[in-house]
C-alpha cells in the first residue's frame, strides 16, 4: 500500500518536472492621441486569437457600442474580465487628451500573444479608436503601429450636441439609433452638419499612434 503510495507521488512529480514551463513576459503599451479630439480612458488587453474586441464589416457588441457611445469602458472590460482567453487587462484612470501620450504594463506568455486597445473619441456620436489582435509573435522588440477612427455604426452621425458625450455637449446614454449604419467601418469624421464646427473636432487618420514594446528582447 504504501509503495503504491509512493509510486503513484513519484509519477505526479515526473509530471510536473516535464512539463514545459511557458516564459512570461512584460509587455508596454504606449498610445499617443494625434487627434484633435479627446479620447476616452483607454482600454488595453493581452489575449489568445479567440478573444475578439472588434471586427471591422461586422456589428459591433452591445459592450463595444457602450464604450463607443458613451466612452464607458465598464462593459466591455467585465465581458474580457470574465474571459478565458484574456491573460491581462488595464483601464486608464483618466482620458488621452490631444498630443498626449499613456503608457501601460501588461503580462504575455504562451497563447496569450495578441494585444487589443481601444477608446472613443468623446465628441463624436459613435466613433473609437481601436487596434485589434496585433500578435507578438515576431522576434521584434518594438512594433509601431497608427490605428483610424472607426464608426462603431450603432448610432447616427447626426453630430447633435443631444447625443454626444464630450465637451463642448456633455449628453451621454442619448442616442440616435435610427439611420445607424449597423456595422463597423472607417469613420468619416465630422462635417459640420450638426452642433459641431469640423474645424475644431474633424480629424484625418490616424487618430491614435500605438507601440508595442517587448521587454527582455
Amino acid at each position: 500500500m504504501i509503495r503504491t503510495f509512493l509510486l503513484g507521488v513519484l509519477a505526479v512529480l515526473v509530471v510536473a518536472w516535464s512539463a514545459p514551463v511557458v516564459a512570461q513576459e512584460m509587455v508596454t503599451v504606449r498610445i499617443t492621441n494625434v487627434s484633435k479630439q479627446i479620447i476616452s480612458p483607454p482600454l488595453v488587453a493581452t489575449h489568445s486569437w479567440k478573444a475578439r474586441v472588434f471586427i471591422p464589416g461586422r456589428a459591433a457588441s452591445s459592450e463595444l457600442s457602450m464604450l463607443a457611445e458613451d466612452g464607458d469602458p465598464s462593459a466591455l472590460a467585465a465581458l474580457l474580465g470574465d474571459s478565458d482567453e484574456v491573460l491581462d487587462m488595464k483601464v486608464a484612470d483618466g482620458p488621452l487628451l490631444p498630443g498626449a501620450t499613456l503608457d501601460f504594463e501588461l503580462e504575455a506568455r504562451g497563447r496569450y500573444n495578441r494585444v487589443s486597445a481601444i477608446g472613443m473619441l468623446v465628441t463624436t456620436n459613435d466613433a473609437f479608436y481601436g487596434v485589434e489582435s496585433l500578435s507578438l509573435s515576431n522576434s521584434q522588440r518594438v512594433n509601431r503601429f497608427t490605428v483610424p477612427a472607426y464608426d462603431a455604426g450603432s448610432e447616427a452621425n447626426n453630430e447633435s450636441c443631444a447625443f454626444i458625450p464630450g465637451p463642448p455637449c456633455g449628453n451621454g446614454g442619448v442616442r440616435a439609433t435610427a439611420g445607424a449604419e449597423g456595422y463597423i467601418h472607417v469613420h468619416r469624421g465630422i462635417h459640420g452638419v450638426g452642433d459641431l464646427p469640423s474645424i475644431g473636432y474633424d480629424w484625418r487618420n490616424p487618430v491614435a499612434r500605438i507601440s508595442v514594446i517587448r521587454e527582455g528582447i
